[in-house]
């Protein structure tokens, strides 16, 4: 390609809402346009990437056994209503009605309709395993897009989704998927990390996310730096506590005039905070037969217990028993009913047995603990479980992982460090299949559902994160796997100088004979400016030629990474990049 007939228009500056690296630079470097609130125009700098992305997941699927298809991205309504996501998955779901009144929904994943095609096409157990492939645009209605195309409304996903006989082929399937996210990750030639994850929204019973780690990640990926454990937050726990010490206090009722925070309170008694107890008080609506919540006095209150220095995990709350349908904050009104006390001075002492009880592991190991007293400027000191409140309903782990947590395989320390998630695999079971009676034929001719997996990756997310991690203060640093071009070839004064003219024309003409994507920068554009370009953009190796430089018999290679040139002779140019190419 050269330059002169390509569209390369980059900018000095960002706009003021580009609130990330990646966005400022894809704007700067001319790749997206914004056409309105998380929508993006791919300009074809960009869709080069996006192209050399979904090249390398297509290869990676095929070589994995998975088949190429294309379904809508309108859906009809009714198979969302089926699996139930029509009104379960929330405001994200784009839905809309035709002139007939029918309902549709603009796809955020497709679920739901390869099963339908599942259903209708494999008929016999000798059909499966199959797996199922499309590179396709989504649409998420986001409440707050942003971060250009880490979190936009619009985008290019790649979803699959296979289907097995068993569970235990099911789990084979997944496998085989996990082996090629690892294959396609190591090809992008980026810092990634598998890690256990929760399966939120999709559903499924084991799911692991890939994640770039880049400093500016949203996500938080708790690792063991001494061995293979890490998770997402929603997900990772640390080693089980070591049993309870006996109590050694009395139980006392002591002023803290105005300390309603557990910190608070622990400076006021000179303690460490992980000797206080918070209480966060849920509430779980019960529902009459028409699906009309009851009146809130009826609502289920929850009081879970947390160490002072610890965070509630909402999604590990959110599946314990009682609490996996849906759950609230308890209202102001609902806590003074049940506690007698306003927040900042809560606690499980003397509470009726209409609330129940859930103990963080941790808390429920703790002896001699401080929490509120239910009553305003009051604590309790030299709280014990069995002595002065009964055993906690239940004990589950529901708190955020920190760092210094003992590893749950106990081979070290836990470490925080954060991540871009890009690809997502989740082995789904029956979920879907037994919502949506997709059913095949066993070996005894007797109907079952199949075992699903479910495995997406973020294609236009990846370039975004790409650049968080690969990028300083001239502009982005491409992978060479991904970047819109390989090479890039900067004649000085082209148009002055035949000789400069002849040299940069020979070399433009063997790399592409040798199948190397290059572009030649034809423009007459000056040093600095041309320079300047090929940097924002992030072309990793660039090649100059000068009549100074031919003079001497020479050329200048510059990795996009290195801080100076390397003066090559000219007959060997050409030998010389293939080979940085290689590495």
């Amino acid at each position: 390609m050269k330059a002169s007939q390509f569209l390369i228009s980059t900018l000095k500056e960002a706009p003021a809402d580009a609130e990330v690296v990646s966005h400022r630079l894809m704007i700067r470097a001319g790749m997206i346009k914004k056409l309105g609130a998380g929508i993006y125009t791919y300009m074809p700098l960009g869709l080069r990437v996006i192209r050399k992305v979904e090249a390398i997941v297509r290869e990676e699927m095929n070589r994995a056994g998975a088949l190429e298809c294309t379904m809508p991205v309108v859906q009809p309504g009714e198979l969302w209503q089926e699996s139930g996501r029509f009104t379960k998955m929330g405001p994200e779901l784009l839905r809309l009605r035709d002139r007939h009144e029918r309902d549709f929904v603009i796809q955020p994943t497709s679920e739901e309709v390869v099963t339908d095609i599942a259903r209708q096409e494999l008929r016999s157990y000798k059909q499966l395993p199959k797996n199922l492939y499309q590179i396709q645009t989504k649409f998420r209605d986001e409440r707050r897009p942003r971060f250009g195309l880490m979190r936009g409304r619009e985008f290019i996903m790649k979803d699959a989704y296979s289907f097995d006989r068993d569970a235990a082929l099911a789990q084979q399937s997944y496998q085989r998927m996990a082996q090629a996210y690892r294959a396609i990750f190591d090809r992008f030639g980026l810092r990634y990390r598998a890690v256990a994850a929760d399966s939120g929204a999709i559903g499924g019973d084991l799911s692991e996310e890939f994640q770039v780690i880049a400093d500016t990640g949203e996500d938080a990926i708790v690792y063991c730096p001494d061995s293979d454990y890490a998770a997402n937050m929603e997900k990772a726990q640390s080693a089980p506590p070591g049993p309870r010490p006996k109590a050694a206090q009395p139980l006392v009722k002591t002023p803290t005039p105005g300390k309603s925070t557990c910190a608070d309170v622990a400076a006021l008694l000179g303690l460490p905070l992980t000797r206080t107890v918070k209480s966060i008080v849920l509430a779980t609506d019960r529902f009459d037969d028409s699906g009309v919540p009851d009146s809130p006095a009826r609502a289920q209150i929850w009081l879970l217990l947390l160490r002072g220095d610890h965070d509630m995990n909402e999604v590990k709350a959110g599946k314990l028993p009682g609490l996996d349908q849906s759950f609230r904050f308890a209202t102001p009104v609902e806590i003074e009913a049940h506690f007698g006390s306003r927040p900042g001075y809560l606690g499980p002492v003397g509470l009726p047995k209409t609330v129940k009880v859930v103990a963080d592991r941790e808390v429920a190991v703790m002896a001699d603990w401080v929490c509120g007293a239910n009553a305003v400027d009051f604590h309790f000191t030299g709280v014990n479980w069995g002595r002065d409140l009964p055993e906690p309903d239940l004990v589950a782990d529901i708190r955020n992982a920190v760092v210094g947590d003992p590893s749950p395989d106990g081979k070290g320390q836990l470490a925080i460090q954060r991540g871009i998630e890009i690809g997502h695999i989740f082995f789904l079971g029956t979920k879907y299949s037994a919502a949506m009676n997709a059913t095949f034929l066993d070996e005894g001719g007797q109907p079952k559902p199949f075992q699903m997996g479910c495995y997406g990756i973020g294609i236009t997310r990846l370039p975004a994160a790409a650049i968080e991690q690969n990028h300083d203060e001239r502009g982005i640093i491409w992978p060479d796997a991904i970047a819109p071009f390989t090479v890039a070839i900067c004649p000085v004064g082209m148009e002055r100088s035949a000789a400069v003219k002849d040299a940069a024309e020979a070399l433009y003409a063997d790399l592409l004979a040798a199948g190397v994507d290059v572009v030649l920068d034809d423009r007459g554009e000056r040093p600095g400016a041309m320079f300047a370009d090929w940097e924002l953009i992030g072309v990793p190796h660039r090649v100059t030629f000068g009549d100074k430089g031919l003079k001497d018999g020479v050329a200048e290679y510059q990795h996009r990474r290195d801080a100076a040139a390397t003066r090559v002779p000219v007959a060997e140019i050409a030998a010389y990049v293939k080979a940085r190419l290689s590495v």
